[in-house]
């Protein structure tokens, strides 16, 4: 199906005073028609890359690409290779091309000749696949990333390509959606044998693939069944990956001795595991000591009553963003926004800064109202950072990207430098790169230098918007551990939207959760999460971790069912089963 032969690809012209970066370095290898194939690695390893050489929106620079029979570097067999593999892309807006979701849908079919009762069946189809059918009249530009994304694989998924290329395609997607769209491309390729190549960085993605391979600097480092890839660990994230939470929860109890057998990968085997030494454990008291702070009260920085957001009124376009919302938010504290893609979170947060302006209702920021006389000030105390903060990057280096905004202070030199200086302690970033252009740079050195502009204006109040969406694992951690560490050091407030909900319970205070509009809840992560059916009914999910121990107090297992994290799931099985009780309950 797909053959890489020797192949290098190279970015940059030593004649155009441009440095070289050895992007793909030597690969050969043979992707078979009809596998599923997922792809790991770090931002930069050569993932993307490999997936543009595909289809011949890149040619490599040594070696060669084919697509069944067909040489990439060949001018007239573009037409047929894109034919026969369709590329989803990571940020939709770079292949949304019509003024409606519909004729975006039926664009790629047209171009291909297709008859219209044929598109008519295609399309419907393909919305349908992707929960997009109701939108069908809607301007793509109108819609939510989430919702982009699910526009993009519809329109691949029209062309009834042979393969299927999706460069984390997932990546904005919420929960629900995520499922589907997984769920999707493994019955497609089951059913209708279509060639899966799926790049992600969520490791859980990976389980149900034939075959994984993990890129570095380039170069396939590793490559097997998910099972022998995710029983390397360590090396994985030597390579800053990770594995999926219940493999990691059961390697470190098998490290302590506490659990026996192979490399688990889903949670039924967890739970079949954990069943064997916990069905006859005694509970002793609760040690879970580890979750977030759950600061629920304490002084408002933010009062928003009754906030509505109606977008284009009067035109065939409108639509109610947000109905009658309100809630406080807490000095100090860290709050989660989770919600459906659609749900209404970008618009809340845009209302801080004043970036939307309410279509009714109110909101007080640090006693500061919203008008055009305290427009400034609110910008001041507000700092935003967007779903792709490298797109905010436009200076022609690093150092001036990030001082930017203080230049409009009319900061002292010395005070400026102070500010910089303390920021790139916290964000992990080199003085090396002050004078490199940004981009330069890698993703996640692009997307910290973004944050990096928006911390030194010292806002009071951080909002960032899917700060993780597209980052490797440890890329993500790094961004939390720095967000933490900020909120600790400064006391500066943080509103994270997300849809990773393990990053949510992990490091929020509280959570708001948002239903087509409305605020559904606001309470801690451990009572948020504990309302199961409901999160469901309304497109999200719950922490894995909290899933296995719900699923084991339901089996009769004595454990905690409001476990979040996997130090807590460690210290409740620590708790409960000790090294010398596995010969009596275990095999």
């Amino acid at each position: 199906m797909i053959e890489f032969k020797d192949v290098f690809f190279e970015y940059g012209s030593q004649s155009a005073d441009q440095p070289v970066t050895q992007a793909i370095n030597g690969v050969t290898e043979h992707i078979c028609e009809g596998e599923f194939v997922v792809v790991l690695g770090r931002n930069g390893s050569g993932k993307s890359t490999m997936a543009r050489l595909m289809n011949a929106l890149l040619l490599p620079t040594g070696g060669t690409v084919w697509v069944e029979g067909m040489n990439t570097s060949e001018g007239e067999t573009i037409w047929e290779i894109r034919k026969t593999l369709g590329m989803v892309f990571q940020n939709p807006d770079n292949q949304i091309v019509a003024t409606t979701v519909e004729e975006d849908l039926a664009f790629g079919p047209e171009n291909l000749g297709v008859e219209p009762s044929e598109i008519r069946k295609r399309i419907d189809e393909a919305a349908r696949y992707v929960g997009m059918e109701e939108h069908m009249g809607h301007s793509p530009h109108m819609l939510s990333g989430g919702q982009k994304q699910r526009v993009a694989i519809a329109g691949i998924l029209a062309m009834e390509p042979k393969c299927i290329v999706l460069d984390e395609s997932t990546s904005m997607l919420d929960p629900k959606g995520r499922k589907e769209v997984l769920d999707l491309v493994r019955t497609l390729n089951r059913d209708k044998k279509i060639t899966i190549i799926l790049i992600t960085h969520h490791m859980e993605e990976a389980v149900f693939a034939d075959r994984v391979m993990v890129m570095d600097s380039g170069r396939i480092i590793m490559k097997g069944t998910p099972r022998e890839i995710f029983s390397r660990v360590d090396q994985l994230k030597e390579a800053g990956l990770s594995v999926p939470h219940v493999t990691q929860l059961m390697h470190e109890l098998r490290l302590r001795g506490l659990v026996r057998g192979g490399t688990t990968l889903t949670l039924e085997e967890a739970e079949e595991s954990l069943k064997k030494v916990l069905v006859k454990a005694e509970r002793k008291p609760d040690v879970m000591q580890n979750s977030a702070v759950t600061r629920e009260s304490g002084e408002a920085i933010v009062r928003i009553r009754e906030l509505t957001h109606i977008y284009m009124p009067g035109t065939t376009f409108e639509r109610k963003a947000l109905d009658g919302v309100s809630m406080d938010i807490m000095k100090g504290e860290i709050l989660g926004i989770i919600g459906h893609t659609g749900s209404g979170k970008s618009t809340l947060v845009q209302h801080l800064n004043g970036l939307l302006k309410p279509t009714s209702g109110g909101i007080e920021v640090d006693g500061l109202e919203y008008s055009s006389k305290t427009l400034k000030e609110l910008r001041q105390k507000v700092g935003l950072i967007f779903q792709y903060p490298e797109h905010q990057l436009f200076e022609e280096t690093v150092y001036k990207d990030i001082i930017f905004g203080l230049t409009k202070m009319e900061l002292p030199e010395a005070e400026i430098q102070k500010r910089v200086k303390r920021v790139l302690e916290i964000l992990g970033l080199s003085e090396e790169l002050l004078e490199k252009s940004p981009f330069e740079l890698s993703g996640g050195q692009k997307r910290r230098v973004a944050i990096a502009g928006v911390l030194v204006m010292e806002p009071e109040i951080l909002v960032l918007d899917e700060p993780t969406a597209g980052l490797d694992p440890q890329g993500s951690e790094e961004v939390f551990s720095f967000l933490t560490e900020l909120n600790r050091s400064n006391g500066t407030t943080i509103l994270i939207i997300s849809h990773n909900m393990d990053h949510i319970a992990a490091y929020c205070d509280r959570i708001a959760v948002l239903n087509n509009g409305r605020l559904e809840m606001l309470d801690t992560p451990r009572r948020v999460f504990s309302h199961e059916e409901r999160l469901h009914k309304l497109g999200l999910d719950i922490p894995e971790i909290t899933r296995l121990f719900r699923n084991l107090n339901r089996s009769g297992c004595p454990v905690n069912d409001h476990v979040l994290t996997i130090s807590e799931a460690v210290d409740e099985i620590s708790n409960m089963v000790t090294e010398q009780e596995w010969d009596i309950k275990g095999e």
